[in-house]
């Protein structure tokens, strides 16, 4: 059986017809759709392109195709192209034997809309929250707060609709978009071996200076960069020795330095750009002594993860699926740099606290390895095949739900 999906993401393709991507949904990723269908065709936007960068990875292989959307960035350009984009979406769909809609997604959207029109039934993978998406400060965009209502009511129906659901959190998401079909909980991170340290960190005395690192795209504001700027300019101001590494590339980056050198910073704050490779980002989180997350949205994040992984102590917003990985005590409001800031002062200066954060991360890390959700994701592929092999009964209370 085929499996259908479509995601959020825009991947490359050279002349030579191979498809690549830079960080995220390399074929690995794929992998594990193909433990329980024999092919996968994922739907996405497509840049052509004459070469790709030398740390790009391939996307396509056996047993997995990318059929390309024309490619567009940003409301305005997707207004401009949308005829070609649904009616390539509708293809994709056409002849689809099993469907999951990685969600919230226009493309999702415009599937779920085209399935649901011939009585075929889809799936979903709830991977963030569109409500905090377009959270004020989150996205500069004059349609945000219209977006901000109308986008949760989209993603409402379409859960409500589905014959089947994972969600990346264990109980947030599944809250706020319930899915009308059998769903379960698993996370979407891979965490191999090789991501974990054997045993918690320990601390005699606490570091000086101390050194933090946060990771993350700076295409959007949504990881709060600004806001951790701001509380590394409050915290240098009080006379606290801070050094921050800010990894991640995107088109805020510009803004971000400026940011940083307005506030006398060029010392205490690096902006390390993309890394390629786990072991980069893992010596990078290696050499800190705090991870910091202050996201406006998030699903469920792999970079706190993967520096959980690390043993590494961590500090987060009150955000997506963050308060499920953290203790109370780690966490912070979104946007508040001064809060931010007082948990750095408090922490620094804490070896007790920066070792309880370090064993119970390692600790709740391990329970997201790839071994401990492999069943979990294999049930719900067992769930999607379910609801395409039988359409005529989904394909009936779907068309009950939308009437109710």
């Amino acid at each position: 059986m085929k499996l259908t999906v479509t995601l959020e993401h825009r991947f490359q393709r050279t002349p030579d017809g191979a498809v690549w991507t830079g960080t995220a949904f390399a074929y690995a990723f794929w992998r594990r759709y193909l433990r329980g269908f024999e092919r996968v065709r994922v739907v996405a936007r497509v840049h052509e392109v004459a070469q790709v960068a030398a740390d790009a990875k391939r996307a396509d292989g056996e047993g997995v195709e990318v059929y390309a959307v024309p490619a567009y960035v940003g409301p305005l350009q997707y207004l401009r192209r949308s005829r070609q984009v649904k009616r390539a979406v509708r293809a994709a769909v056409e002849d689809a034997e099993a469907v999951i809609l990685r969600v919230p997604s226009t493309l999702g959207g415009i599937a779920a809309r085209a399935l649901r029109r011939r009585g075929a039934a889809y799936a979903v993978e709830v991977v963030g929250d569109p409500y905090e998406v377009f959270a004020p400060g989150a996205v500069r965009h004059p349609l945000s707060p219209l977006l901000r209502r109308t986008s949760p009511r989209s993603l409402r129906r379409r859960c409500r609709h589905a014959a089947a659901g994972a969600y990346v959190t264990r109980t947030v998401l599944q809250q706020r978009y319930p899915c009308g079909g059998p769903s379960l909980g698993v996370s979407d991170v891979e965490l191999p071996p090789a991501a974990f340290v054997p045993q918690p960190r320990t601390y005699a005395r606490a570091p000086s200076p101390l050194r933090l690192v946060t990771v993350g795209s700076l295409e959007q504001l949504y990881k709060g960069t600004d806001v951790l700027i701001d509380a590394v300019a409050a915290c240098v101001r009080g006379g606290m020795d801070l050094r921050l590494t800010i990894v991640g590339d995107g088109r805020h980056r510009g803004e971000l330095e400026a940011r940083a050198a307005r506030a006398s910073l060029q010392a205490h704050v690096t902006f390390a750009g993309q890394l390629s490779g786990g072991e980069r980002v893992r010596a990078c989180l290696d050499a800190a002594d705090v991870f910091v997350l202050p996201s406006r949205t998030e699903g469920l994040p792999r970079a706190l993860l993967e520096a959980m992984a690390r043993a590494l102590p961590c500090l987060g917003s009150r955000v997506g699926g963050i308060p499920e990985l953290l203790a109370e005590e780690d966490l912070v409001p979104p946007g508040d740099a001064e809060a931010l800031a007082a948990r750095f002062a408090a922490c620094g200066s804490d070896p007790a606290w920066l070792a309880r954060s370090s064993a119970r991360n390692l600790e709740v890390a391990r329970t997201y390895r790839d071994e401990a959700l492999s069943a979990l994701r294999d049930e719900f592929l067992a769930l999607v095949a379910a609801s395409a092999l039988s359409p005529r009964a989904n394909g009936s209370r779907l068309q009950r739900a939308s009437t109710s």
